[in-house]
Order: C-alpha cells, then sequence, then structure tokens
C-alpha cells in the first residue's frame, strides 16, 4: 500500500486526476492498496476514527465536487483474473480483484471462449464497479454472468460474500447500490456505500459464439437478425466499433470522451404512462413497465449533439446522452448543464431524468 499523508499540498492528486471527467478537487489523504488486507484496514481504520472514506475505481462513473474531498481517497490497484475451474459441463469460474480493469476481463473472456460479456467490451472503470450498478450495455447484463461478490461490510465490521440472488439485481441498481452507512461526512457526501467490493466471481459458459445479439443497432452491425448469435469476437468489435462512433472509447486527445459515458439512465414507465408518450417514442418491455430511450427524449426536447458549445461542458458531438469536460470544465459547469436538459426533458414529457453517474459533494 502506498499511502500519501494528509496535505493540501501539490504533490496529493486531485480528483481530477482520478476521474475520466478530469473534474474534481482536492483530497485530504491517498492511499493506493495493493492487497485485500490493506484495502480493508484502510477502509475499517479510517470508519472506526471518523475519517470520510471515499473508494474509487477507474473514476469512470462519478462527478465530483469541485470543493474535494475532505478525506481518505482509496483506490484499489490489485490486478488479476483467477480461473477457478475450467470445463465443457460445468464452464468457467473466474474470480477478479475489484480493481482489475473491465474491458481486460471482457479482452480475456472472448479470448477463452467465456460467453456473457462481449456485448459490454469498451467500457472503461473496474471490475468491482460492474455489480454495483449491474453494468449493462447493447442488451447484455453483467448480472447475467456474476456468480457471488465478495464484499467488505462497512455496518457490522465483517467480510461478507453475497450470492447472485442476494445482490437485487435490477436496471442500473443492485444492493451493493441501494445500501448505505452515515459516515459522517454531511449532507452533500452522505450516506456513504455500505459495502467495498472486494473481489467479483464470474460463471460462465464457454462457447465461440456469443449471447443471442438483442440489440438492433449492434445486430444490424453483425448483419444478423435480432436474436441470432454471431462470433463473440466479432461482437465485441463491432461494439468497439459502435461505442467510438459515440465517443464511448476513453481517448487522450478526444474530448467526446472526457465524460462518464451516458449521464442518464432510460426511464422505465409504467404502461398508462408510456401510451402518453408519442407513437415514434422507443419502447422496450421491462417486466410489466416499458423502458424508453434517454437519448430520444434529450434530443426531441431540443438539445443537439454538441450543445453548450463552446463553453467549457457541452454534450457531446457524437451522442447526446453524455455530458462532456471540453477542457477546463469544473463539475458546476456539468452540473448546470445537466440540470438543464433535465428541466428541458420534464417541460417537455413531464418524465424525471435520473442520472447514472454517482454524484458526490452535490446534488442535481
Amino acid at each position: 500500500m502506498t499511502s500519501q499523508p494528509a496535505t493540501t499540498g501539490t504533490e496529493l492528486p486531485l480528483l481530477a486526476d482520478l476521474t475520466t471527467f478530469r473534474v474534481g478537487g482536492p483530497v485530504g489523504r491517498f492511499v493506493e492498496a495493493t492487497s485485500e488486507e490493506e484495502l480493508v484496514e484502510t477502509v475499517s481504520s479510517a470508519d472506526r476514527s471518523g475519517e470520510p472514506v471515499l473508494v474509487l475505481g477507474g473514476g469512470s462513473n462519478v462527478l465530483v465536487a469541485d470543493e474535494g474531498f475532505d478525506g481518505v481517497v482509496v483506490r484499489d490497484a490489485r490486478r488479476g483474473i483467477t480461473v477457478e475451474s475450467q470445463d465443457a459441463c460445468g464452464g468457467a469460474s473466474v474470480r477478479v480483484p475489484a480493481g482489475q480493469p473491465w474491458d481486460d476481463v471482457v479482452l480475456r473472456a472472448v479470448a477463452q471462449g467465456w460467453r456473457g460479456v462481449e456485448a459490454l467490451s469498451g467500457i472503461p472503470g473496474s471490475s468491482g464497479a460492474t455489480p454495483v450498478q449491474n453494468v449493462g450495455a447493447y442488451g447484455q447484463e453483467v448480472a447475467e454472468v456474476i456468480s457471488s461478490v465478495r464484499t467488505w461490510d462497512r455496518a457490522t465490521g465483517r467480510i461478507r460474500t453475497m450470492a447472485r440472488a442476494e445482490l437485487g439485481f435490477g436496471y442500473r441498481r443492485s444492493v451493493l447500490k441501494d445500501s448505505f452507512v452515515d459516515d459522517g461526512t454531511g449532507t452533500a457526501w452522505s450516506p456513504s456505500p455500505r459495502y467495498v467490493v472486494l473481489e467479483v466471481g464470474f460463471q460462465f459458459v464457454l462457447s465461440e459464439s456469443s449471447a443471442p445479439v438483442r440489440y438492433p443497432e449492434l445486430a444490424a452491425a453483425l448483419g444478423v437478425a435480432v436474436g441470432e448469435r454471431a462470433a463473440a469476437a466479432e461482437v465485441r468489435e463491432a461494439v468497439l466499433g459502435l461505442r467510438r462512433g459515440k465517443g464511448m472509447v476513453l481517448e487522450e486527445t478526444d474530448h467526446d470522451t472526457w465524460s462518464a459515458g451516458s449521464f442518464f439512465t432510460n426511464p422505465v414507465l409504467s404502461a398508462s404512462r408510456a401510451a402518453l408518450l408519442p407513437p415514434e417514442a422507443p419502447r422496450f418491455a421491462a417486466g410489466e413497465r416499458v423502458k424508453t430511450s434517454a437519448a430520444w427524449l434529450i434530443a426531441r426536447s431540443g438539445f443537439t449533439k454538441g450543445y453548450g458549445q463552446p463553453g467549457p461542458a457541452a454534450l457531446s458531438t457524437k451522442h447526446v446522452l453524455a455530458l462532456t469536460n471540453r477542457g477546463g470544465a469544473r463539475a458546476a459547469d456539468l452540473l448546470a448543464l445537466a440540470r438543464e436538459v433535465r428541466n428541458g426533458v420534464w417541460e417537455q414529457f413531464e418524465i424525471e431524468l435520473v442520472p447514472e453517474p454517482v454524484l458526490l459533494g452535490m446534488r442535481l
């Protein structure tokens, strides 16, 4: 573990250095944990002393206040992919530490013939973040292949391993996202997540073909019908191509990727509420409810690609669902743009958009 002392000096990273939005102020203390024991001890000792804690992975799903965080920021630096078992009958049982970059897991899965995450290619961030909000894209969700999640329970001070059935997965939700402790950081930062993800277990079917392709845009890119399969490697390349076209693959020089990806979740409506949408509005079955497209609502509310330029915060020039830092943006600039978009959609459709990234130190 490398730990930097509590100070406001320039030797400490800013949260802007640790997040893909590239905004956020100073930290009180920074720790990079290289083992599970060090990660748990850092969090538990801070909890015992009443020091605020922020655990970060890749920093790709957070928008952090300009004022920064007067506490300890812990980054999980652990890497590795462990295959516990693999055979044609039982599939592959795999364990991954929370700090492992997610797309490396997808790359390994495609190479090894582990089916079920190929459509989740190109998503930035750490593996430990994927079960928290049940990461999904192009018709797949990580919940479909997760077998268990090993956590540090801050409320009880114990290691707790939760099976898939205990995790309460839903659309961009899980028990991990919805459970909190009050760590005394004040109303803007509290409550704080109860569970710190330590390790994620996966159970994969072995196959060189993909899971059924459910997303029409991806199916069209592959030249297959919805519900058909394709080679997993081809699905990965198609997804990466689609994501690049929307500015959703991180590129140092491309400000469209200085973002947290999709900023708003797709609204899930009652059938009666969905019936009030214009006939051409996208509709997707979501159990007894109906999911519609946040991007469609944003575009039909008068917000175009690049909206907000030449300001420091603007919608992506490639996709209206991404808020981006055009260089020099502050968290306040991005928050103001998010409010403008949310309010515009409400005025047009009376549907409230919900942010997908975690807002730290601020409220929409």
